[in-house]
């Protein structure tokens, strides 16, 4: 199991959402081809065919809590999980 499958289930299980590394949430929205915008300090991660955006900051390195919750409930609904490739 890789990396990133270990992080995609780490999300998806809610158990950890304060210790999801920015740079690691990054490279999975990146996998699962997400387009990055910057602004600021906001990184702004959008896809044709996913209508809401994300919108991620670093906090000391992490993304914060209510951020990875939000991710994760775009993963389900979209069902994203199915398409990383690692």
């Amino acid at each position: 199991m890789g990396q990133r499958e270990k992080l995609l289930i780490k999300i998806l299980s809610g158990t950890g959402d304060d210790r999801i590394r920015f740079d690691e949430m990054c490279g999975l929205l990146d996998s699962f081809r997400f387009s990055l915008r910057i602004k600021g300090s906001h990184n702004i991660f959008y896809r044709d065919d996913v209508e809401e955006i994300i919108n991620i900051q670093s906090k000391n390195g992490k993304v914060k809590p209510y951020q990875v919750k939000q991710i994760r409930n775009i993963i389900i609904k979209y069902k994203l999980g199915g398409e990383l490739n690692v």
